[in-house]
């Protein structure tokens, strides 16, 4: 690529030294490109059982697959709908797993859109401890909304706020944080002309100013004993090894494990940075755990619905916001002083005199939680008309039915005289080509 700004192959070069040839060579392949299996909704052998993909292992993810762009499309197909892989770059899964990640941790992922770390601890964690995702950036925060209710989580809260803000409800809280720290980008330039054109020295500086004021309010977010693992996707060492040097002098506390790079020249991937960081001092904590009240009297019409419709009695503690029922994660933290986009699973809601479960319920649910379902097959062609919104003959009448893919959810839809009407929502539905 003849078009790599100048500086940045300057830096490289002094960096890499003689692998720099190497490095440059790397630009004229084609980028890579991964999927991460949900391992909430589908093993591993039933993935390869499909026979779907000419999947391959990666080897720094054990529920990481790479595949080729040129001959296969998992975003196109029904099963990525459901929840059941996330689409993400190779290199990028080498992170969370340096985190990890035991069921029953309080983590925090900082900087959290589209939601590609946020997914897979949710995976790790496995319906228990609790996940708070973040993101700064309003217009981004919508994709993570979705992908994380696509990943049928019950115990993560979205904020949509700044990391100061955060430091003053959850110092000394969390056991493990990443932060995928905003950064210039370079680890892009391979799949992203506009990433090229983007970049400046200057845009290296402003990054790095950000990053080193995120990683001291992480800092005082963990406990003590607590891990912290900090990454990016860009090359220039202002944003990497300065950052984590100038962190560990200032703090010492601040115990630095591990510190390493995969380059696109050496794996198959764009290329990353991780830092894993152990905090070994103490941090008095004041979270607070939120107060929520009886709602016996409001759920009459959702516990109607739990009994006609699931196997299931969802227990917890409920919150209304509106008309929207929500089922809180356990031990949830009192978060008013912050703006949240979701306080836990968004159960659905309360109409007059009638509930109706929402998409973020259907995702959450396994096929066995239903008493009602309508199971497609993955070549079957009702999966793409479900997901254009389009209605499906069944010759039943059963009310409530969960419609699901190979055995895990995709959505509701309502059934009244043989017409299942569709309850997929319009903003998500797609018209595969």
């Amino acid at each position: 690529m003849t078009n790599l700004p100048q500086q940045f192959l300057d830096e490289m070069k002094e960096i890499l030294g003689q692998e720099f040839d190497n490095f440059l060579k790397s630009y004229d392949d084609p980028k890579t490109t991964g999927l991460r299996l949900n391992t909430m909704k589908m093993s591993k052998k039933e993935l390869l059982d499909l026979d779907l993909f000419q999947l391959t292992d990666i080897p720094w993810s054990k529920e990481g697959f790479y595949y080729d762009e040129s001959i296969d499309r998992p975003g196109k197909n029904p099963l990525h709908e459901s929840g059941a892989y996330y689409l993400q770059e190779p290199s990028a899964m080498s992170v969370v797993p340096k985190l990890d990640v035991q069921e029953g941790d309080k983590v925090l992922d900082l900087c959290a859109a589209p939601g590609g770390k946020s997914t897979y601890i949710l995976s790790k964690l496995n319906n228990t401890g609790l996940l708070i995702s973040n993101e700064i950036n309003p217009t981004r925060i919508k994709a993570l909304g979705e992908n994380l209710e696509r990943f049928g989580a019950k115990n993560c809260i979205i904020t949509n706020t700044d990391s100061s803000n955060l430091k003053k409800v959850f110092t000394g809280y969390f056991d493990k944080i990443v932060i995928d720290a905003p950064c210039s980008g370079q680890g892009m330039f391979r799949k992203d002309e506009v990433a090229i054109k983007d970049w400046s020295y200057s845009k290296v500086l402003e990054c790095q100013s950000i990053q080193k004021e995120i990683i001291r309010d992480g800092f005082r977010m963990l406990k003590k004993d607590g891990i912290l693992v900090y990454s990016t996707c860009t090359f220039a060492k202002e944003e990497n090894e300065y950052v984590i040097e100038e962190f560990i002098n200032e703090f010492e506390d601040a115990d630095l494990i591990e510190m390493h790079r995969l380059w696109p020249h050496q794996v198959k991937g764009e290329g990353h940075f991780v830092a894993k960081i152990r905090k070994s001092s103490d941090e008095e904590c004041y979270t607070k755990k939120v107060k929520t009240k009886s709602l016996n009297k409001e759920l009459k019409d959702y516990r109607e619905f739990e009994k006609k419709f699931l196997n299931v009695d969802i227990k917890g503690d409920f919150y209304l916001k509106g008309e929207n029922l929500y089922l809180l994660p356990d031990n949830c933290p009192d978060t008013k002083k912050l703006k949240v986009l979701r306080n836990g699973l968004h159960l659905g809601i309360l109409k007059k005199n009638r509930f109706e479960p929402s998409h973020a319920l259907s995702h959450y649910l396994k096929i066995d939680d239903a008493k009602y379902v309508e199971n497609l097959k993955i070549d079957d062609t009702k999966a793409l008309e479900y997901l254009k919104g389009n209605t499906l003959n069944t010759n039943q009448s059963r009310g409530w039915v969960l419609v699901t893919i190979e055995g895990i959810p995709l959505g509701w839809g309502k059934e009244s005289n043989g017409i299942l009407k569709n309850h997929y929502p319009k903003g998500l539905r797609i018209n595969y080509t």
